[in-house]
């Protein structure tokens, strides 16, 4: 069969230049509908229809997210918010992921484990605040405490049913190469497993950021949600939509992160598809 005319004789990086076009088309096709919410959200506010005491327009917010920056304000809040983020979801990824490994690795442990996990998953998490609030006080204990606890389910839940999903036949391999215990989960159960652990990650950051944004409305004297209080107080809407902001853009970044790591860790797969 012939080559497509539409490529012979072409340079290669004519040949790259155009398989670039339909991205680009896509990202303009996607950046299209955000920018006239933007273009109507403003239009709304100049004419009168949308006061500012329900929401300011853009410009307000840009303006005022601007002065918050040069103040030092909005940096002072982004670095409190993202140490109580950064220290909650660590210890709730090492307690997820450390009691998969039991649960996941012996009948027993799963026994043991599971069920008063799958007990506390039952319970609303935001319903445990006044209890942390009476054994942690109104410090920083509780806050982290409830982002630990919001982060460590999905990567637990997540990491149980990789460990557990893992292809039985590669057992048979391990016994043919008489591989140990330790270098079957090693080599064998952990990489197996680390896709769906890559994927309860993304899902423990969504659950830790939504939890420091509650746990942050609750006697908090810095940070965003300190930020935000205080705003409403004074129906400053303009910061409360700055405060909210900068919480998506954390959670963009940090997803974004996750799944740089993903392609990195599962490159391997990525060449089997691209086959």
């Amino acid at each position: 069969m012939s080559a497509p005319v539409a490529d012979v004789g072409l340079p290669q990086r004519a040949v790259r230049t155009r398989s670039r076009l339909p991205l680009r088309s896509a990202a303009w096709q996607r950046l299209a509908s955000p920018l006239v919410i933007l273009a109507v959200w403003q239009v709304a506010s100049a004419t009168g229809l949308l006061q500012e005491q329900l929401l300011a327009s853009p410009v307000k917010v840009l303006t005022t997210a601007a002065g918050l920056v040069s103040e030092g304000v909005l940096p002072e809040a982004i670095a409190v918010s993202l140490q109580r983020a950064a220290i909650g979801f660590a210890l709730g990824a090492v307690a997820g992921i450390g009691l998969a490994l039991v649960a996941g690795l012996s009948r027993v442990g799963e026994n043991a484990v599971d069920p008063p996990l799958q007990m506390l998953r039952a319970l609303p998490l935001f319903g445990l605040i006044p209890l942390f609030i009476l054994w942690f006080g109104i410090g920083e204990t509780p806050k982290v405490a409830l982002v630990a606890l919001g982060a460590a389910f999905p990567l637990y839940l997540n990491t149980f049913s990789g460990i557990r999903g893992v292809d039985g036949r590669l057992a048979e391999v391990a016994r043919v190469l008489r591989l140990s215990r330790t270098e079957t989960v090693t080599h064998i159960v952990l990489p197996g497993a680390l896709a769906q652990t890559l994927v309860g990650l993304r899902q423990s950051l969504g659950v830790a950021w939504l939890a420091l944004i509650v746990a942050e409305q609750i006697n908090a004297d810095a940070g965003l949600g300190h930020m935000i209080n205080d705003a409403r107080e004074f129906l400053r809407t303009d910061v409360i939509v700055v405060g909210l902001i900068v919480y998506a853009i954390l959670g963009l970044l940090t997803d974004a992160l996750v799944r740089l790591l993903e392609r990195r860790a599962l490159s391997w797969r990525q060449s089997f598809l691209s086959r």
